[in-house]
């Protein structure tokens, strides 16, 4: 039996998941790492941390699970995409990480704007300080001090880290989500990197998503170099691993924050409604683009709920909540901590909580919460059927919030669409774990995908009581962004 070992490196932890020779889960061992956010709002991970986490949780399953180290034939990595980080050729971070959430390079992107139109016309994303560019460049002007580094998301982090130096690869995935690379030429774009102050000398070499990326044997984990066979970023990893292979095809990965995300084909087209269009992937020299929407809290939301609100003491209060919470009541929270993403792009929109009466409270509260991570999604997804003239019928949904009946039940009302849920969790270290399988001989396409065991939600809300709720959120949005 031979064993692909994926690494999912996300926003909360990390990931070790090993899978069998069918593509089915053996085990799965996780590692937490600490959220840094300074009293001016930053937020940052410790880069070294998080590589040192990766490879005690690879550790930790093959320990867990009994399995041989000899019979691990390739890795796999997803990671937290936007998320930036800075080292020297010695494999030192110059400084934290600068975490997707974090802002911080507003005022350089701010200063960008006359070059936007031109920036999105190439990169297929709206100018933001959500995306790497920025971050980079605020990093090479408060960290780096002049001194020469390498810059790249966590994937690039890792596989450098991975190979002792030897490697320092991206993937198209990872590439197209950094605001540097055109999605017409399929490189990365000097002009662009110049507005930026990003030298090309200091991005990493783009490969296919399934390419192999170098071998490691983990700080002497294995006996042996196993090839590190796919790197993929967390949300293309589940487009894939959801079997979204085929162009209109849409999924939405619930996470801390989310991705909604369309197979658009292999043709670049642009979004004339706030969405941005990345790479999905790039497969034995072919890629497939997406058109996608990021939003910064939908599990956040519940996070904020628990430690900052002290609402809930653990996500097991939020069931009761709702189920007391007043069904009439007209509450609307928008969670614009720091700002709002897709399809609005407002880094300047704060959060607000109204329509509360003198009978709302702590159950109104908590529901007008977990409604919110549904109303963002159900903005997306308009935004989505306008560019792309397709009618979604079905979403394709992974993450832990998906365990939620509640809000699957109400995403699937709100939304008017067919949810189909995959009963495993993992699906982008699965995405990344099939890609290296398929690509080294163990599996194959049609044996992973073709008897999917999923489960669904059916829209059950009159059509004018969504449009009631709908025009609500929409009122508070406006709030939100004046």
């Amino acid at each position: 039996m031979k064993y692909i070992l994926g690494i999912d490196q996300s926003t909360q932890g990390t990931k070790a998941v090993l899978f069998d020779e069918s593509g089915g889960i053996v085990g799965r061992a996780d590692r937490e790492h600490r959220q840094y956010i300074s009293d001016r709002g930053f937020v940052s991970h410790d880069a070294g941390e998080i590589y040192g986490n990766v490879i005690q949780a690879a550790r930790d399953v093959l320990e867990q699970t009994g399995v041989s180290k000899d019979a691990v034939a390739a890795i796999g990595i997803s990671n937290q995409r936007e998320t930036t980080v800075a080292w020297d050729k010695e494999g030192l971070p110059i400084d934290k990480a600068v975490v997707w959430q974090c802002a911080r390079a507003k005022e350089i992107t701010d200063a960008l704007q006359p070059h936007a139109k031109h920036i999105l016309e190439k990169t297929g994303l709206p100018l933001s300080p959500y995306f790497p560019a920025g971050k980079m460049a605020w990093l090479l002007r408060h960290a780096a001090r002049g001194e020469s580094c390498l810059l790249g998301t966590v994937d690039s982090w890792l596989v450098y880290k991975l190979t002792g130096g030897e490697m320092f690869k991206t993937d198209f995935s990872n590439a197209s989500r950094t605001q540097l690379f055109n999605l017409h030429t399929l490189a990365w774009d000097a002009e662009l990197c110049a507005l930026f102050g990003v030298p090309m000398a200091s991005l990493p070499e783009v490969c296919d998503s399934n390419a192999v990326f170098g071998h490691t044997d983990m700080e002497g984990l294995f006996d042996h170099k196993v090839p590190i066979h796919g790197v993929i970023g967390d949300s293309h990893g589940a487009l894939f691993g959801q079997g979204c292979h085929d162009r209109g095809m849409v999924k939405t990965t619930y996470g801390t924050g989310s991705s909604i995300m369309m197979n658009i084909g292999r043709q670049y087209a642009g979004s004339q409604n706030g969405l941005a269009t990345s790479l999905a992937w790039g497969i034995d020299g072919t890629v497939d683009y997406v058109l996608e929407g990021n939003i910064n809290y939908t599990g956040a939301v519940m996070s904020w709920l628990k430690d900052d609100l002290k609402l809930i003491a653990s996500h097991r209060d939020i069931q009761p909540a709702l189920a007391a919470a007043n069904p009439e009541d007209t509450t609307v929270l928008v969670p614009a901590f720091s700002g709002l993403g897709a399809p609005h792009w407002n880094d300047g929109a704060k959060a607000i909580l109204c329509g509360m009466s003198r009978t709302t409270g702590r159950s109104e509260i908590i529901k007008a919460a977990e409604e919110s991570i549904a109303f963002q999604i159900d903005d997306v997804l308009q935004a989505m059927r306008s560019d792309s003239g397709v009618a979604i019928e079905g979403l394709f949904a992974d993450g832990g919030p998906t365990r939620d009946g509640y809000l699957m039940q109400f995403q699937s009302d709100i939304s008017n669409v067919r949810m189909d849920i995959r009963r495993e969790e993992e699906l982008s270290v699965m995405g990344a774990a099939y890609l290296a399988g398929m690509a080294c001989g163990i599996y194959t396409r049609e044996a992973l995908f073709s008897s999917v065991e999923r489960t669904r939600y059916y829209p059950q809300m009159a059509p004018e009581v969504r449009a009631k709720k709908r025009e609500r959120w929409k009122d508070a949005v406006s709030l939100a962004t004046t």
